[in-house]
């Protein structure tokens, strides 16, 4: 509480009457002696204060008004004849104090700011703790050399805040031979995607083939279709149409042997649904689907449906009326996707008008075109991500290449205003690439690494097989400061929540295998199950779930959408084939040594050169350069060791002459 010392008696609140005045001037009196002394703080307020103050009377020993009386004997303060200062009351920071329409101004170094003059004289104790500084908005900081101002941007100066939810799509493709897309969800990354020039994609491509091979034991036929190797077709993905016999309407396939009703070298119009993965060929089917932004059509089915993902009972029924309104041919089916919510009639018959007009195409290049060739191919990985992903979640989208600027810009206009009206497409014109500014690329390397961290300090270890993916849990430091069952909980919450998103990042498919962490609490176990089945909600892939195992084992089914991301980047080492390991220099020393020892036993053999390794020579000729020269006596044969210094440490070339 401060007392108004500036205002005459008559302008004061009631209970504050002339009597006091005589106290209060008497204690402003002393104040003033005492800042009055050179070499004091806050002199510059005491003569601040004795402008305001009115004049003050004789020295009296009463407090002020609204102050507890002094005990007799008691002195007048703690320094002897110095008063006792209060302490100034916390400033509120966010709401001022000063008239309306009055502001603040930067003063001079060292000059204290003007106070009004109806300011209070407050005082502090010397004791009292500094109060933090006030955080501001950074300043423009002037280049030396140019004399511009520059300000730090927001992206490289402050951490992601935790739960920010913002999302940004980054396209880098300023170069020819690689384009990658990032979706970032506050900062981190949720979504890759990668094309190489090496790894072109075909899922998606229409082709016309010819059925080279019919294998009854596989009940599947065999289609090339212009690639090194041949497509794979089983019979569940021949169309009737393709049957050379006509068969009963309500006959199913699995009824009927396909070598009846295929034969070698029938043509037919195949889409890839699977890439080619090491020695397997792509998967291929003849039940064509021609994908939209608001449905999917396909050519030879009678089915139609919407996306169970539109669980409004209203949207789905406008939905239908919107679709039963446009024209679609007969024995054409459909599926309107999720994107298609909250759109315009005209967008969704648009939509219907392009992918029939595309439906035409290909059919007329099937019946011209010679046997294999291509009929349609697949958009780029920019047009394909924006149809098939984009949200209006979407907040930003940052491109790097004015080509891939204008294919966003073009997809945004053909959307509707209630899709497109909060995302953004701008050009990145930054100095540091655009990947780098948002700290992606660390990110992304550790999509390649087999350890992935968790936050607490434990870790998920991934080991993808053929057709088998192993993931496995490790506490690491997580049990610090924690008992040992709470410690183990948050281990498996936080491994449950990076699994799924690393399935997606890595798309690794078939039947996955998590051993998470024995958990003895029951209700523990039931919460990590629905931790991985909420996760795994944001997953376009179709996925199955089983239970946690008295083993501590969970399995889970996902399909698979594509080849792994690793498959376009990396390739098997040549000097570890895969493994991940090469043996020791002692280790190929032996080897190689059997193998000479072994190789001089046979007759008429008079001459024996190694190439070998550095460290594997330096190693033969140092320690066992006796067994050597015992082999050289007893056979009669002369030994070489040849030291190659460009020879991979797996590779070895030993010569057994007999001149």
């Amino acid at each position: 509480m401060t007392n108004d010392t500036t205002k005459p008696a008559d302008e004061r609140p009631n209970g504050q009457g002339s009597e006091n005045n005589g106290e209060e001037r008497s204690i402003l009196s002393r104040v003033s002696k005492w800042l009055k002394k050179p070499g004091k703080p806050g002199e510059e307020e005491g003569q601040a204060s004795r402008q305001t103050a009115p004049a003050s009377g004789p020295a009296d020993s009463a407090p002020a008004s609204g102050g507890p009386p002094r005990p007799e004997g008691e002195p007048a303060s703690p320094t002897g004849g110095k008063p006792r200062r209060r302490k100034r009351p916390p400033r509120r920071r966010g709401k001022s104090t000063r008239p309306e329409g009055q502001q603040t101004e930067p003063t001079a170094e060292g000059e204290q700011p003007a106070f009004p003059p109806t300011a209070t004289i407050t005082k502090e104790k010397s004791a009292a703790p500094a109060r933090p500084p006030r955080q501001r908005s950074p300043r423009p900081r002037k280049d030396a050399e140019h004399g511009k101002e520059t300000v730090t941007r927001p992206e490289e100066s402050r951490p992601v805040a935790k739960g920010d939810t913002t999302l940004k799509l980054l396209i880098n493709t300023d170069e020819p031979e690689e384009c990658r897309l990032v979706l970032l969800e506050g900062g981190r990354v949720e979504s890759f995607y990668v094309e190489t020039v090496s790894q072109a994609q075909t899922k998606g491509n229409i082709y016309k083939g010819r059925v080279t091979a019919v294998e009854a034991n596989l009940q599947a036929a065999f289609v090339d279709y212009g690639t090194e190797k041949n497509g794979f077709l089983p019979f569940g993905d021949i169309h009737p149409e393709y049957y050379a016999n006509e068969v009963a309407a309500d006959t199913h396939w699995k009824d009927l042997p396909i070598q009846n009703v295929l034969s070698k070298g029938q043509e037919v119009l195949v889409e890839v649904v699977k890439e080619a993965t090491g020695n397997k060929g792509a998967t291929l089917t003849t039940y064509l689907s021609l994908p939209g932004r608001y449905l999917v059509l396909m050519p030879g089915s009678d089915s139609a449906g919407i996306s169970r993902k539109i669980e409004s009972e209203e949207e789905r029924n406008k939905l239908r009326e919107m679709i039963e309104s446009v024209s679609i041919p007969e024995g054409i089916g459909y599926i309107v996707r999720t994107a298609s919510q909250e759109i315009t009639k005209t967008a969704l018959a648009q939509d219907v008008r392009y992918l029939l007009n595309l439906w035409k195409e290909i059919k007329k290049k099937g019946q011209t075109e010679k046997t294999p060739a291509l009929l349609h191919k697949e958009q780029n990985i920019v047009s394909r991500f924006l149809r098939d992903h984009f949200t209006s979640e979407i907040a930003e989208i940052l491109v790097d290449a004015d080509e891939a600027l204008a294919q966003v810009n073009n997809f945004l206009e053909l959307l509707p205003a209630a899709q497109r009206k909060s995302t953004v497409a701008k050009l990145h014109k930054g100095i540091q690439p655009l990947f780098h500014q948002y700290h992606v690329e660390k990110q992304i390397e550790q999509i390649y690494q087999p350890t992935v961290p968790l936050p607490s300090g434990g870790s998920i270890v991934i080991n993808p097989t053929e057709a088998l993916v192993a993931i496995d849990v490790n506490s690491g430091r997580t049990g610090k400061d924690k008992s040992f069952e709470d410690a183990i909980f948050l281990a498996n919450m936080e491994a449950a929540e990076e699994l799924s998103r690393q399935l997606r990042l890595r798309d690794l498919g078939g039947l996955i295998v998590v051993d998470f962490i024995d958990m003895r609490d029951s209700k523990h176990i039931r919460e990590v199950e629905k931790k991985v089945r909420d996760c795994m909600k944001r997953d376009k892939a179709k996925v199955d779930f089983s239970k946690i195992s008295k083993f501590g084992l969970m399995q889970i089914s996902r399909q698979k959408m594509a080849a792994p991301v690793s498959v376009g980047s990396y390739r098997i080492c040549p000097h570890c084939q895969g493994r991940g390991m090469v043996r020791s220099v002692e280790t190929q020393a032996l080897v190689h040594f059997r193998h000479i020892q072994t190789g001089v036993t046979r007759k008429e053999i008079k001459r024996v050169v190694c190439r070998l390794p550095m460290e594997v020579a330096h190693y033969i000729l140092n320690k066992k350069r006796q067994d050597l020269m015992e082999l050289e006596q007893e056979h009669q044969v002369e030994i070489s060791i040849i030291p190659e210094a460009t020879m991979p440490p797996n590779e070895s070339k030993i010569d057994f002459l007999k001149e």
